[in-house]
């Protein structure tokens, strides 16, 4: 290769080599983002509990506040049937 040939690549791979490190240093933040945003919910829940509050349950209404409502609906109503054949209603 000719020099200007060799200076180009080293030039692309150095641009390359640094945008690659801007993203892994972005999904670096990322991560420890999430880790504080994991941590700040576990404490809303220890302090939810500590008011009495079944964080189970809550878990499950916060689940269920993300789904579609006729997809609420239709699992409910074929639990119900099922409760229903196994004399649990």
């Amino acid at each position: 290769m000719s020099d200007i040939t060799e200076s180009a690549v080293d030039a692309n791979y150095r641009v390359t080599a640094d945008e690659l490190r801007q993203f892994i240093e972005r999904f670096e933040r990322l991560e420890i983002e999430k880790k504080d945003i994991a941590d700040q919910q576990k404490e809303v829940m220890a302090e939810a509990k500590g008011r009495g509050y079944d964080v189970k349950v809550m878990r499950k209404i916060i689940s269920l506040r993300k789904r579609d409502r006729d997809d609420i609906a239709e699992e409910e109503a074929i639990l119900e049937m099922y409760k229903e054949a196994l004399g649990m209603s």
